[in-house]
């Protein structure tokens, strides 16, 4: 079957030369045997909502929404499908009385685009949505299935909890899950000054906290979020109410409900972005930076906001949060209006600070300027040419990521 696929912003369009939905590993299977046998590539693809083209492919495109749904759990730790959207993810585990420790901002994605691209949320305490993997299953380039666990081929598990589709087709995760609880959100708006003032503050004595900036108006929206068992480190911060110290005294939005409900916005506006993961110790001049370039460059075309987010180091390999405390800085901007003249000059500033773009938003570096901003990189291209040594997963846009030329 052949048809067009149009990405979630549109801003990717490609006619592959066969679109695939497979209904179980068997099939994926014969898929990828079938592409090494005639020399072409084969990419998965989840949702779409990527806005780079790590799916772009003249061969075969391969769909996982026929892979959704529970495979099995222990209270403990879920095995799901990899095509299961993360929506249907957070209703089927609040049935069952558990939740993933933390979400993005979005939940359209399938769990296993998400985790391949590095998708993540905020807070101090959490890493991306990768570091909840416990296990993965996936379709080497050999048309075989392979288990990566602690207790099945170990080393690989670095590798492959975030891996960009370079390392198979991934057919099922298994998650770390806990039991459920509900989080209390609160948002209020302040002027990006006094934010900033206050970001270490608001960080360290909330369980998740994110802000807006609007560089138009010079405001900011301030999202807090803790569970409503818990205390917050320390005043003047409870779950129920703004910081004293906040200069509009009444929040803008309150809402309790379980993480799934709680911590994605619904998108009615689809928009670009381009998101860079920075050294915690670099944003403040690297934010100082970008509000100076945007007022004095982009505030006529920058209709849009600028989000701020923070995530724990990890030990995965090529993610974005690689070995350092990490405050991202994310661009949007509405897909009616001129993004990429505005975006290069924010990924300059962005490198500038010892950034690493986020492998499913726009940025435009290559393998050459990848390779030394992550120190497992070679480890993780040996273990690539393991699993996929005829390159099938490996097509244009990938190379020009993951080999320098």
């Amino acid at each position: 079957m052949t048809r067009s696929f149009v990405n979630w912003s549109g801003s990717l369009a490609f006619t592959p030369a066969e679109h695939a939905e497979p209904r179980d590993e068997d099939e994926v299977c014969a898929l990828v045997r079938h592409a090494r046998e005639t020399g072409t590539t084969i990419r998965p693809v989840g949702s779409g909502h990527s806005s780079s083209p790590l799916v772009r492919t003249d061969g075969i495109l391969v769909s996982l929404d026929r892979l959704s749904g529970m495979v099995s759990g222990d209270g403990h730790r879920v095995s799901v499908w990899a095509g299961t959207k993360l929506r249907t993810l957070g209703e089927g585990l609040f049935d069952g009385g558990l939740a993933m420790d933390n979400l993005g901002d979005v939940d359209y994605q399938s769990i296993a685009g998400a985790t391949a691209t590095g998708t993540h949320g905020t807070g101090l305490g959490f890493g991306n949505l990768s570091t909840q993997i416990a296990a993965v299953r996936l379709v080497t380039g050999a048309g075989e299935t392979l288990d990566i666990s602690p207790a099945d081929n170990p080393e690989l598990l670095p590798a492959a909890r975030l891996s960009l589709g370079a390392l198979g087709v991934v057919t099922r995760v298994t998650l770390d899950v806990q039991p459920h609880f509900e989080l209390h959100r609160v948002s209020w708006c302040a002027h990006v000054d006094w934010t900033l003032d206050h970001l270490a503050e608001l960080q360290h004595t909330n369980r998740n906290m994110d802000f807006y900036w609007y560089p138009r108006s010079d405001q900011t929206q301030v999202r807090v979020m803790n569970r409503v068992d818990e205390t917050p480190t320390g005043p003047p911060f409870t779950p129920a109410r703004v910081p004293d110290s906040a200069p509009l005294g009444a929040p803008r939005d309150s809402q309790v409900g379980p993480t799934h409900r709680t911590i994605p916005r619904h998108r009615e506006l689809r928009f670009e972005e381009i998101e860079y993961m920075l050294p915690s110790e670099a944003f403040p001049a690297c934010f100082a930076e970008v509000r100076r370039r945007i007022r004095d460059r982009h505030r006529r075309v920058a209709g849009w906001r600028v989000l701020v987010r923070s995530i724990a180091p990890d030990d995965i390999w090529l993610s974005n949060a690689y070995g350092r405390p990490t405050v991202t800085i994310a661009c949007l901007q509405n897909v009616s209006l001129p993004y990429e003249e505005y975006f290069r000059d924010m990924e300059a500033v962005f490198r500038q600070y010892g950034g690493r773009p986020h492998w499913g938003k726009k940025h435009w570096l290559t393998a050459r300027e990848l390779r030394p901003l992550y120190p497992r990189w070679d480890d993780f291209q040996a273990v690539r040419r393991r699993l996929d040594p005829d390159g099938v997963f490996l097509t244009p846009d990938l190379a020009r990521l993951l080999e320098e030329a």
